[in-house]
Formats: C-alpha cells, sequence, structure tokens
C-alpha cells in the first residue's frame, strides 16, 4: 500500500473524528467511504484497505469519548489536507467525492414518480443531488417523473413538494416530465424513423418468452420493411392502437448477457387519465427513454442514480447516443434500507390496502411523513445520508446510528416530564401536601412548572417490583422515602414515610406522577415492521398509563423526554404521544 504511514494516519484521523460525532462509536463502512472519497486510488487495494480500517475501528470503539477527542487532537495537527474547510472538500465534516467536470455549471435532478409518499431512500438521493449543486453553486432540479397515469395522483406530487420542503430542500427549478410529452414523441419518433426502433404489436407473453431466450420476434425482422414500421408508427401516434396492442421497442441486442439492452419498450399506450393531463394524451414514454432525453434537454451535468439502475446506464447513454443529444456523466450510488423496515411502495400499498398500516405516515414506515410524525428532525436525517458517504457498497447501516444523530438535536430541546406505565399507588403516610417547582429540562434553560403533591403517588410497576421493605430510595427531585408494606396482588399499593430531602450519593431514585396533576396518558411504540419477511403483527405497541397533567397544555407535535422511558413527539390527541427512540 502505498505511504503505509500516511494511510494509517488518515483511517485513525477518520475513524476518530467520526467516533466522537457519534456517542464514541464508527464502523467500517463510514470509515471506507469517507477515505475513498479522499483517496479513490486506493479502491485497487480494497482488501488490504479493509482489514486496515477493521483494525482500527475495533480499536477506537474500545476508547471512551475523552480518549478519543483527546487522540483526535494529536493527529489533526498533521493532517491538514483532512481538516480542510473548503467547501468542495467538506461538507458538515462529511465529505462527498469531487465531480468529474465536463461542464461550466453543475446541474443535478431529482425525479421521483408521484404514485407515493416519498421515504428515506428519497431523502438520501435528493439530499445528495442538492449538497453537490450546493458545492458547486449550480442548480437541483426536481423533476417529476410522471408518465404512468396508471399509479400517479395529484396527492403525491403534493406530498412529495410537502416532505422535501420539511427536509430543507429547495430546488431552483420544479417541472414535470409531462410538460414536454410532445418533445418526447417527435424523439420518439425520430428514434424509430432512423431505424433505431420499432414498434411491436406482439403479445407481452411472447415478447417476454423470446427476450429470454435471446430471440428476435417477427416485429423486429420486419424492421427492414420502413413502409411496414413507418404505417405503424403512424398508428401508434394517431390512436389506432389501443393498450396492450402495440408499444415501441428499443432495436437493441437480442444477444446481449445485459437483458436491458435486449429490445426494451420505449413508449406504451394506457388509456387512463393522467393526473394533469387528462385523457389527452395515450401514448406514454417509459422511464428509460424519457430519463435520459429529459436530463439531456434539461441541461443536466450529472445525472445521480441508484445501483439498482447500473444495468439501464447502458441504455441510458445509447439511446442519447443514437439521438445525437448531450450525454450528462452518470454518478451511482447505493440505496438507503434498514433491515426489517420496508420502503418499497409497492410494499406499502399492500399493507394500505390489507388494512394492516393506518396510511402512509404511520410511525412504523420509513416514509418522511412517518418519520416527521415520529419525531425525527430533518437535520438528523441530513447529517444521517451525508455521513454515510458515496459508494456502492450495498451495506445497511444500523437504525440506532441514525437515532442517535436525532437525540443529539433533540436532547437539548425536549422538555423533560414524567410518565409511569402500569402505574401502582404509591402513599407516603406523613407527606405534605404542597406545590414544588421541577426544571423543565436539567441543564438549558428551558422554563419550569408548578406540580401540587399530596400523600398519593404512582410509580412503574417495573420499578416497584425491585422495591424492598424498609428500602430507603428517592422520589425524583422531590424527597426522600422509606418503604414500609409492599402489596402488588391485592390492592397494588405501597406505603412508605417520610425521610428527608438530603442528597444522598448511590440512593436508587423513582420517577413519579401525583395524584393531584396526572392524567391517563397513551403512548405509541413503534417497532420492526418485517420480522424473517412477514409483517410483524407486534410492531404497534399501545401502552397506557398516568403522565404529569402539564403535558395536556403542550402543542401538537412538540418533543418531549419522558424520564427513564425515552423521547417522544406530542399527537393532535391531547392524550397520546408517538415514541420516537430513548
Amino acid at each position: 500500500m502505498n505511504s503505509n504511514e500516511e494511510i494509517h494516519r488518515l483511517v485513525n484521523a477518520i475513524a476518530l473524528k467520526n467516533a466522537s460525532e457519534h456517542s464514541g462509536s464508527t464502523n467500517v463502512n463510514i470509515v471506507l467511504s469517507r477515505i475513498l472519497s479522499l483517496k479513490p486510488e486506493l479502491k485497487n487495494e480494497l482488501k488490504t484497505l479493509i482489514e486496515e480500517i477493521r483494525t482500527v475501528v475495533d480499536s477506537v470503539n474500545k476508547l471512551d469519548l475523552e480518549q478519543q477527542k483527546k487522540y483526535l487532537q494529536n493527529i489533526y495537527p498533521i493532517d491538514n489536507d483532512f481538516d480542510s474547510k473548503s467547501r468542495h472538500d467538506q461538507i458538515d465534516s462529511h465529505t462527498l467525492p469531487k465531480l468529474q467536470m465536463t461542464a461550466t455549471e453543475v446541474v443535478t435532478r431529482f425525479p421521483p414518480e408521484p404514485n407515493g409518499y416519498p421515504h428515506i431512500g428519497h431523502a438520501k438521493a435528493v439530499i445528495i443531488d442538492e449538497e453537490y449543486a450546493k458545492i458547486y453553486n449550480g442548480k437541483l432540479i426536481l423533476r417529476f417523473d410522471d408518465t404512468n397515469p396508471m399509479n400517479e395522483k395529484l396527492e403525491y406530487y403534493e406530498a412529495i413538494k410537502n416532505d422535501l420542503e420539511w427536509l430543507g430542500v429547495k430546488p431552483d427549478i420544479i417541472k414535470n416530465t409531462s410538460d414536454d410529452i410532445l418533445v418526447l414523441h417527435d424523439y420518439g419518433k425520430k428514434l424509430t424513423r432512423n431505424g433505431d426502433a420499432y414498434v411491436c404489436t406482439c403479445d407481452s407473453n411472447e415478447i417476454r418468452r423470446l427476450r429470454m431466450q435471446q430471440v428476435e420476434c417477427s416485429c423486429r425482422l420486419n424492421t427492414d420493411n420502413l413502409d411496414s414500421n413507418l404505417e405503424r408508427l403512424d398508428k401508434i401516434f394517431d390512436g389506432t392502437y389501443h393498450q396492450n396492442e402495440a408499444i415501441i421497442r428499443f432495436l437493441g441486442n437480442m444477444q446481449d448477457k445485459n437483458t436491458v439492452m435486449r429490445d426494451p419498450t420505449l413508449f406504451r399506450i394506457i388509456e387512463v387519465p393522467h393526473p394533469i393531463l387528462g385523457d389527452k394524451v395515450k401514448l406514454w414514454p417509459t422511464y428509460d427513454f424519457a430519463a435520459p432525453v429529459e436530463d439531456s434537454l434539461d441541461g443536466v451535468s450529472h445525472a445521480l442514480r441508484t445501483k439498482e439502475y447500473e444495468l439501464r446506464n447502458t441504455l441510458y447513454l445509447e439511446i442519447l447516443d443514437r439521438l445525437e443529444l448531450r450525454k450528462p456523466i452518470v454518478v451511482e450510488f447505493s440505496r438507503l434500507e434498514f433491515d426489517n423496515m420496508p420502503v418499497s411502495k409497492r410494499k406499502i400499498k399492500q399493507l394500505l390496502d390489507d388494512g394492516l398500516i393506518t396510511g402512509w405516515d404511520d410511525p412504523r414506515l420509513l416514509t418522511l411523513s412517518a418519520m416527521r410524525r415520529r419525531g425525527f428532525d430533518p437535520n438528523a436525517i441530513r447529517n444521517f445520508v451525508l455521513s454515510l458517504g458515496l459508494t456502492l457498497a450495498e451495506t445497511k447501516p444500523p437504525f440506532k446510528a441514525l437515532e442517535s444523530m436525532n437525540r443529539k438535536i433533540i436532547d437539548p430541546i425536549a422538555i423533560r416530564l414524567f410518565f409511569v406505565k402500569d402505574p401502582i399507588m404509591l402513599t407516603v403516610d406523613d407527606g405534605k401536601n404542597m406545590n414544588v417547582t421541577l426544571k423543565n429540562h436539567p441543564t438549558n434553560d428551558l422554563g419550569t412548572r408548578e406540580v401540587e403533591v399530596s400523600t398519593v403517588f404512582y410509580i412503574c410497576r417495573d420499578d416497584a417490583i425491585l422495591l424492598a421493605e424498609d428500602e430507603e430510595v428517592r422520589l425524583m427531585e422531590l424527597y426522600n422515602i422509606k418503604i414500609k408494606e409492599i402489596d402488588l396482588e391485592n390492592n397494588r399499593a405501597i406505603t412508605a414515610s417520610y425521610l428527608n430531602n438530603d442528597i444522598v450519593r448511590d440512593m436508587k431514585k423513582i420517577q413519579w406522577v401525583s395524584d393531584k396533576n396526572m392524567t391517563t396518558y397513551n403512548i405509541l411504540i413503534p417497532k420492526e415492521l418485517y420480522l424473517n419477511d412477514k409483517f410483524n403483527p407486534n410492531s404497534l405497541e399501545s401502552i397506557e398509563g398516568y403522565a404529569e397533567a402539564s403535558v395536556l397544555q403542550l402543542k401538537s407535535h412538540t418533543p418531549i423526554q419522558f424520564i427513564r422511558f425515552g423521547f417522544c413527539i406530542t399527537e393532535e390527541k391531547k392524550s397520546s404521544a408517538i415514541f420516537t427512540h430513548r
């Protein structure tokens, strides 16, 4: 490996920096993507590099946070390039690789199909698109790929716009592929008249069978008959043919090992009203045709596409070659997915149809509307996406890493309240009726609240079963008590006596709610939606208990932390919240 000492130092710096910024933990994939963005030539020595990174990551993760920061300070002065603050080299402490440049202006595009609500995979794509546009002072185009009216609704156009606005994405241009439908028709006619495409009237099952057998159909074999092909071309555009009677196919290579190039469909007839154009258009281009033509005409300099399009990139470039249109630079990256948390619109729609989820914002989903409802901050999503870098490695990062980033953002602004699930009554025989002032946050100035207490409290059953008679414990932020009698089976109650208000080191502390200041409260806890590729019927747990009554005064969508329970987000229904994470 070139300059072993230099690489070792750089790997250490990246691992230490990432770990120190993410609760003391890093992983091999993050360090790998970061170092390859800085030193792409190391791709040729990947095996050795990964072994080096794995050793360093194991070592770094064994250090506590203070040690990581200390070692990082010793390394940084040496790695001046690594600590560069240039916008071209550094994005919020996470680097994207530099773009290959063939144009004077960088123009990226995000082309979602309005056939559902956007999810975290879309967030990764659009954030990377926008970041590159910002880095190079270029432009971002939001282009709705709306050429399949069978699946598209006006609701989805608006959902995508609203969720991108929440994510903080501000496109420079917003347009629809359907805006250019007549232009796309003209290019389809041109490709066919030039002999690079043909009208096919074969049965769809026959087409599929012949493609797998690498055999040309009768329509392709007749492409030498120019008059016949042009006659069919006129018919497919003038409405003579109906849905499933004819398509336009690319003249590819039926012997190609890449099945995409075996005469794929470029146009098909869809006799369903379009959400914007209504019944005006019946012949619609596929994404394979519309995407390259639109990218070229829109001035896109870099077409960032997820790895799932890898085999289709050959077709993308070949169409532009045959139409003699300018070719953008294609940049590939991996999709963002998590175990047991599907983002497939097809799966989500099936769950909706089966009544297994409540909507596109069901808190078990990874749609942006669901994550917003669950209490994730858009900046946490952005930071998480950028921490992954731009890599082709198909990895599924731990969801806890995203939770950790979100926790850093909401922890300083989330007020602390008490909530007890499965409540057990606790009576302090010689307690006092009084009002106490409690801080809404242990360190930040988020105000205070007045809580009325008497001699009756409620504590969590989880705490109650760990108590013992004669044990001394502290009611958090109130006073110390001594347990006298425990009866959890019959009247589910505990009695205690008042001790004092002294702060005693290592004394057990338990949260509580007062009978004078409490409300019945429900918390929804989303869990993994799938287990072993099957829907998890226990993926949404509902917990009921008592919370401080002041929670009812909070506005909907306010982040809170129920002490020793976790972060939650209030719902429109005053008496409920959704669990975000611990």
